[in-house]
């Protein structure tokens, strides 16, 4: 079993970032600047933002942040989008979510201007993407394909299982695994809550993808021997030994699952970090107009 330390490569490709971004400044580029929004309080959100926003400060980029409280309506929610999507200054923004639940997320996602969507949210990009043109590719998705090239992990071929099918990770996944790329060129599954015989179909993977949202879901009769496992999850579970009262578990049951395991990431230190170097990459090159001239 060998582990792929999230940790150790968000810290080389930031590093990449910071040294491409002080070249792109040194020669008149314009710094790049990320903006984000985030309405109310979810403590997981606050977390997700302070990283990102400490991560421009490291690699040189601009970064603003903009709080609403959980009543603002989506109408003027939309407003403040619009006002990001026509300040010339923003290259590109989020909108953190989740959102309250009286917000349509999809809404709020097609009035981000396509060109600054480095969340790769937006239909046009995801359009794109599916045609294999320049686009905004989801954060984590993105993040997840440098985990695969960089550890030299060989997807030609294989059969790749995504569990989960959202149109932040499962679906976007599953398009990236089989494209005609490295890595890519796989045969996809993907599977969700309604997929009967999960566990056969999840034994049967070459790479396992698990995107789900349910802590410790996956054990160890859910993967073939020698598989690779990304795990995607990430759920605050109780815990009252913790100083902080909980811990961070993912979707799959590590010490179960390693073993038989020839590639796994950990929670945390795996995927969720190299997610923010999607995003940061998503901005570099939207400074530099590399996907939108």
């Amino acid at each position: 079993m060998q582990l792929i330390d999230g940790k150790a490569l968000s810290a080389i490709i930031k590093n990449e970032i910071r040294l491409e971004t002080a070249e792109w400044v040194a020669k008149g580029g314009k710094k790049p600047h990320l903006a984000a929004i985030l309405v109310g309080g979810d403590g997981a959100s606050e977390t997700y933002v302070a990283s990102k926003i400490k991560s421009c400060e490291e690699i040189g980029f601009q970064s603003t942040l903009r709080r609403f409280d959980a009543s603002i309506s989506e109408d003027e929610l939309i407003d403040q989008i619009n006002l990001l999507n026509e300040d010339e200054d923003i290259d590109g923004f989020i909108v953190q979510l989740p959102l309250p639940a009286h917000i349509s997320e999809n809404r709020v996602m097609e009035a981000v201007d396509y060109r600054k969507d480095v969340d790769g949210f937006h239909p046009v990009n995801v359009g794109r993407m599916c045609k294999g043109l320049p686009a905004y590719i989801s954060a984590t998705p993105f993040g997840i394909i440098e985990m695969l090239r960089r550890s030299g992990i060989e997807t030609s071929g294989k059969h790749c299982v995504v569990i989960g099918r959202s149109q932040i990770v499962g679906l976007p996944m599953s398009i990236l695994m089989q494209r005609n790329d490295n890595p890519g060129n796989c045969t996809v599954t993907i599977c969700h809550s309604r997929t009967t015989n999960l566990k056969e179909i999840s034994r049967s993977a070459d790479i396992l993808i698990v995107a789900l949202g349910r802590a410790e879901f996956v054990t160890a009769d859910y993967v073939k021997d020698g598989a690779v496992v990304i795990d995607v999850g990430i759920t605050r579970v109780a815990d009252a030994s913790k100083k902080s009262g909980f811990s961070i578990k993912g979707d799959v049951n590590f010490s179960d699952v390693a073993p038989k395991t020839s590639f796994i990431t950990p929670v945390p230190g795996g995927v969720g970090l190299m997610t923010i170097c999607g995003l940061l990459t998503n901005t570099l090159r939207a400074a530099k107009k590399e996907v939108y001239p």
